[in-house]
């Protein structure tokens, strides 16, 4: 289905629950949220019939995310039903990697396809200090767990933070090199309530192709990240660059948080809810948000903050 703009909206992207495993600095606050009642969040059945409207009205591919969709007790009956879905032809996940030791293999027979793994440094004390809780071991398991597996494409995330990880970029691209992943650099975005980060934090996409001179343009996929390559790479070095760049026009997807907001735009705080809905008004309210998607978002940067009214793990990351 096309919106207003003539944008083809063909991605879902699926919060399944605003709890997480981590508390990283730019996603959530430090003692982490006031926990919702059951009864306000959308039931398994819910998301499956969101995900069959979804799909009626267009929508192919789905991105399962959270906060930590990992930490879901009835994550795999979800994504086993979400993949059976007439229409759907593809299931990713964003995950932060800590529980695929245990999950992997399920993930992948429940249907997951790909995965997106975040991993914002390489240094353990860094680690500990950007997710407060975190370390590091555990998320480089969790990439080693996903490509023994064999899923068909694993991407890692690195927010870029300006006097955190730059120093970093180098490193982290060699990813890509040592194994058969993308690197994917994802320009840090204005949007937490209790952000700790200095005007500083926010570098432009930029800055990579400045550490990295010897990239090279690589074939693009038709997603949000301009992509390039190490000389030798296994995989590709992707820059997505919401905030100095962004790529409104060519947006295809909508986001449907875990307590049941369809939000037609990330930095958007314009909500419709699905809670409760029967499949004909789920329906309509789906149809409303494409035709309601704006044509873009208003200029984001270190002192213009995102208009969503919500911190990243309440939305879908």
């Amino acid at each position: 289905m096309k919106d207003s703009f003539g944008r083809e909206i063909t991605y879902l992207r699926l919060s399944v629950t605003d709890l997480c495993n981590l508390r990283c600095q730019y996603c959530m606050p430090p003692d982490g949220i006031c926990k919702k009642t059951h009864s306000e969040m959308l039931t398994e059945d819910e998301i499956v019939l969101a995900v069959e409207t979804a799909a009626s009205l267009g929508i192919r591919k789905l991105r399962i995310t959270g906060g930590e969709p990992l930490v879901k007790k009835n994550i795999l009956s979800i994504c086993r039903r979400c993949a059976a879905v007439n229409g759907i032809e593809e299931v990713c996940m964003t995950t932060n990697g800590i529980l695929l030791p245990q999950l992997a293999p399920q993930l992948h027979r429940a249907g997951v396809q790909r995965l997106n793994i975040s991993l914002d440094t390489l240094c353990e004390e860094k680690y500990a200090r950007i997710t407060r809780i975190g370390k590091l071991q555990q998320a480089l398991s969790g990439i080693e767990a996903a490509l023994t597996e064999g899923f068909s494409k694993i991407k890692i995330n690195t927010v870029l933070i300006g006097g955190f990880n730059d120093d970093e970029i180098p490193a982290l691209a060699a990813l890509s090199k040592e194994y058969p992943v993308d690197v994917r650099f994802i320009e840090l975005m204005p949007m937490t309530e209790n952000e700790a980060f200095g005007e500083e934090a926010y570098l432009p996409c930029d800055a990579v192709l400045q550490a990295l001179p010897q990239l090279q343009p690589a074939e693009q996929d038709g997603g949000v990240a301009r992509l390039y390559r190490l000389p030798e790479a296994k995989g590709n070095i992707g820059l997505i660059s919401a905030v100095s760049q962004h790529f409104c026009a060519e947006c295809n997807r909508i986001r449907l948080t875990a307590d049941g907001k369809l939000k037609p735009c990330l930095h958007s705080d314009q909500e419709l809810s699905l809670k409760g809905c029967g499949p004909d008004e789920m329906r309509l309210q789906m149809l409303r948000a494409i035709e309601e998607k704006p044509l873009c978002h208003e200029p984001l940067s270190a002192t213009a903050r995102s208009k969503a009214k919500r911190n990243m793990n309440k939305i879908g990351g």
